[in-house]
């Protein structure tokens, strides 16, 4: 059995994994699945919120288990866990990249972004005043990441999102052969995917390597609409 660090991505919290934690703890998983600085309970200041700070808080939370974790991370947090593994490779059994942004040393997360013009979350982002942050349209949300979601998922979703600290997606990746590139990668790929365009999820894994890839037939959120799924290939690592 293995145990899981569940990282959610831009604009969610914890909460987004309760289906698939529940699935992984049914076949013996250990799991974790907190909120990053900024997000859900923690109540970090937006002017707080940087890579570093999301990627020394996975750190913490991979340290607070009794064996190295499996991370997973979803959409924004690929890059996060990323950071993670440069800086504590021995806490991390393995990456798990789901629909996430999986970077090269050098790249941040709009570089990428900005190479699928279709994509329907950098039009659908409402700043805040002092441009520090910004939330998502209500309105774009379903077609944008939940497109095969329930509608009570939906909802439930639309109540629990928080602001986004957008420094985050601006600030470069650092990583090294000798350290964070040492940890296995694994890729799960959404077919259906109109946040993180499938060729563009593609190019991210075959460009910079992984264990095994892993394909889904679902939105940018298969941990509502497919968490079964998500949890099988997740146990099969």
């Amino acid at each position: 059995m293995s145990t899981f660090l569940l990282i959610h991505g831009g604009w969610h919290g914890g909460w987004c994994w309760d289906k698939v934690g529940g699935a992984l703890e049914s076949r013996g998983h250990t799991v974790l699945a907190p909120d990053l600085p900024g997000h859900g309970s923690d109540k970090t200041p937006m002017s707080e919120v940087s890579l570093e700070r999301y990627a020394r808080a996975t750190v913490e939370f991979a340290a607070s288990q009794s064996e190295p974790v499996i991370a997973v991370g979803h959409s924004m947090t690929g890059i996060s866990n990323s950071q993670a593994a440069e800086y504590a490779p021995e806490k991390f059994r393995g990456l798990v990249f789901l629909a996430a942004f999986l970077l090269a040393d050098g790249q941040c997360l709009l570089d990428m972004a900005k190479l699928d013009p279709d994509n329907l979350v950098l039009p659908n982002l409402i700043p805040s005043e002092d441009q520090l942050s910004t939330t998502f349209k209500p309105e774009a949300l379903k077609e944008a990441l939940y497109a095969d979601c329930s509608d009570e998922d939906i909802e439930r979703a639309k109540s629990l999102l928080g602001p986004q600290a957008m420094g985050v997606f601006e600030t470069p990746l650092s990583i090294t052969e000798a350290r964070g590139r040492q940890v296995p990668r694994y890729y799960i790929e959404c077919l259906q995917d109109r946040a993180i365009a499938p060729h563009i999820q593609k190019k991210m894994h075959t460009e910079n390597g992984c264990e095994k890839v892993f394909t889904m037939d679902s939105s940018h959120s298969p941990f509502f609409s497919k968490p079964e799924e998500v949890a099988e290939h997740l146990s099969s690592i």
